[in-house]
């Protein structure tokens, strides 16, 4: 079963510099078929900002670490299309989400990715959204009794 990462937990799991890394370095290391996780344009491109602009890796080394992964046999990347664009704006509306997470979750619903992991307090506040057949459900690998929906 993929699960999708949300920008805060792949940022965690790449970079030794948050204290959150200790928890979450063999998510990326620990893949295999059976455990696979799924990342999209916007959580990829939001993960450089933070690395380069928040936590002052070098332009260069954030690339290549984020090239790596698209080409780990073991990481979905999903693209955004028109239609995830559509979906991401009608969630943004009725959950009161931001465009940013209204993409990611959008993109996600729209590949029939049953879970996200986040550390974002609003998401996982909402627990879940379903969308057509589609179910989504917010885990925080950092805080295993919490919101586990």
């Amino acid at each position: 079963m993929t699960t999708g990462l949300d920008t805060n937990i792949l940022c965690y799991a790449l970079d030794p510099a948050f204290p959150e890394h200790k928890k979450l370095k063999k998510l990326l290391t620990e893949l295999s078929p059976e455990n696979t996780i799924a990342i999209n344009p916007t959580t990829l491109h939001e993960t450089y900002h933070t690395l380069v602009f928040g936590q002052k890796w070098t332009p260069n080394e954030a690339t290549k670490r984020l090239k790596m992964l698209l080409q780990h046999p073991y990481i979905e990347f999903f693209n955004q299309t028109k239609k995830i664009s559509v979906i991401a704006l009608n969630l943004s509306v009725k959950h009161q989400l931001g465009g940013r997470d209204a993409l990611i979750i959008a993109n996600f619903l729209a590949n029939k990715v049953p879970t996200i992991l986040t550390h974002d307090q609003e998401l996982l506040t909402l627990q879940k959204i379903s969308w057509k057949n589609s179910r989504i459900t917010f885990k925080d690998p950092l805080n295993n009794t919490k919101n586990q929906g």
